[in-house]
């Protein structure tokens, strides 16, 4: 017999339910006599002992269904060896609770907060194997994460739909992409949807370049542009801020996100009219893509074969096309971001669109 326990922990994407499926579909098909206890919202779930024994049966249906049958929450990693306000210790309630129920593996699907944790547990004697789950697609160790391809679709659809707009009326259009802190997802979103600008975190902007290309593109006759920014752009000029500065000089902002900074410094400085679109949580949500619900499905098998040969201690991982066994140590509190002179940004440049570098 073997007990496992299982949490998604962190913000919610497409295809948890799709790894989470694959996973017990592999054990239950190797014939073992398995348990599974679903944690319910995140490590809140782990730590205040809140499950559900679940059976095979509740996972029957899910691999098209998005968001996570076993509910998540953000339990932030700088906090979680704090007491809890009745005093609690988080960490060893886990580690009781994963006793209590006599688990033998801890399956954790989650993004870079969810792995810290994770490996903490590990240190701590605990059994864990992940999972990577984010949009952002910035978790050391992986090439891809699954909800990645997803949220990538929706965000180009964005753009998709605001070209026709755009196509009618001589304007800025800038397009807000999640992210976080690094720029996978609004650099292959801006490229799939023919973004002519795209300033992401990596490389921080100069706002006259970015208008430079708009001039640049009138005097060829284009009435409009389109601007891919990613929720964590940011400036040149801010880039030479301490965080602290930083941290001040965002609490005072007028704007209530990078983009309609741009906007407004555009419209300032070149009398155009701008307009500016957020899909926001948009993208995390709907079913997976089938390239999402391929990925998680394969990700979740290999961990269920992991756990079937008693290999704890890892992420699941995709590296050059083949799925792999990465060590939690490797991939805790590390940030997987786009290296500025990366093929991908000297392909984009090639193809005329400007970092605003």
């Amino acid at each position: 017999m073997k007990r496992i326990g299982m949490l998604t922990s962190g913000g919610d994407c497409q295809a948890l339910n799709a790894a989470m499926r694959g996973v017990v579909k592999t054990l239950f098909n190797s014939k073992t006599d398995v348990e599974i206890y679903g944690f319910l919202d995140g490590y809140r779930g782990l730590i205040y002992s809140k499950f559900q024994m679940l059976t095979g049966k509740d996972f029957s249906g899910i691999l098209t269904k998005g968001g996570t049958i076993l509910g998540t929450s953000r339990t932030p990693f700088k906090t979680i060896q704090d007491p809890d306000e009745n005093g609690i210790n988080r960490v060893e309630a886990m580690k009781q609770n994963y006793y209590k129920l006599q688990l033998d593996c801890l399956v954790i699907l989650g993004g870079n907060g969810t792995h810290k944790t994770a490996n903490l547990l590990r240190q701590q004697g605990l059994n864990v194997v992940t999972l990577p789950k984010t949009i952002d697609n910035d978790l050391w160790g992986t090439d891809m994460t699954f909800g990645f391809q997803s949220a990538v679709n929706i965000a180009t659809d964005a753009i998709d739909c605001i070209h026709t707009t755009a196509a009618s009326h001589n304007r800025v259009f800038i397009v807000e992409v999640m992210g976080h802190k690094v720029g996978w997802l609004t650099l292959n979103a801006g490229m799939a949807g023919g973004a002519d600008i795209i300033l992401i975190p990596e490389i921080p902007y100069d706002i006259d370049k970015v208008i430079n290309k708009i001039e640049e593109r009138e005097q060829r006759g284009s009435r409009f542009t389109i601007i891919a920014v990613a929720e964590g752009a940011i400036s040149k000029a801010d880039a030479k801020l301490s965080k602290k500065e930083l941290k001040k000089k965002l609490e005072k902002s007028p704007y209530p996100s990078v983009s309609y900074e741009v906007a407004a410094a555009i419209q300032k400085k070149t009398g155009r009219e701008v307009r500016v679109t957020v899909p926001g949580h948009m993208q995390r949500g709907g079913s997976p893509c089938p390239y999402d619900r391929v990925f998680a499905s394969r990700l979740g098998a290999e961990a269920g074969k992991m756990i079937l040969d008693d290999q704890y201690g890892f992420m699941v991982g995709y590296k050059n096309r083949e799925i792999v066994r990465v060590p939690l140590e490797d991939v805790a509190g590390k940030l997987k971001t786009v290296e500025p002179n990366a093929t991908i940004v000297h392909e984009a440049k090639l193809l005329g669109i400007s970092f605003g570098d």
